[in-house]
């Protein structure tokens, strides 16, 4: 069973950035598409990210557009969210999930593997 593991979350200043990481132990990322979601607290899961298994195909939520990069790195089987310009809307979990599939999808309920997730924080 592939297992996901994020890091990278924590606490930042308005306009700051932080890096979000997601790795897998025991299997390899190199044939699943991997998204990106957050949850903050109240609120619906929301999509924020996705990339291709071959990263030629990658789609951000309008809300991050221009702010977050989403990146792979298979040599090191991992997946990076970039984000810059923070806002205190950005605060949420963070959590990473793989489709059954190397195609990047929109819908959280095409995702079959999830990560715990990582607490992102944004002061104002």
């Amino acid at each position: 069973q592939l297992q996901l593991v994020e890091s990278g979350g924590g606490l930042v200043q308005s306009g700051g950035s932080l890096r979000l990481s997601c790795t897998a132990s025991r299997f390899t990322l190199d044939y699943y598409a991997i998204g990106w979601f957050r949850q903050a607290p109240g609120k619906e899961r929301e999509w924020v990210s996705c990339i291709s298994a071959s990263g030629g195909n990658i789609n951000y939520a309008d809300s991050v557009k221009g702010r977050f990069t989403i990146s792979r790195d298979n040599a090191e089987n991992t997946v990076f969210l970039q984000m810059n310009s923070l806002k205190p809307e950005d605060t949420a979990v963070y959590a990473c999930a793989a489709p059954l599939s190397d195609i990047c999808v929109l819908n959280g309920n095409d995702y079959h593997y999830w990560g715990q997730g990582t607490q992102v924080t944004v002061s104002s």
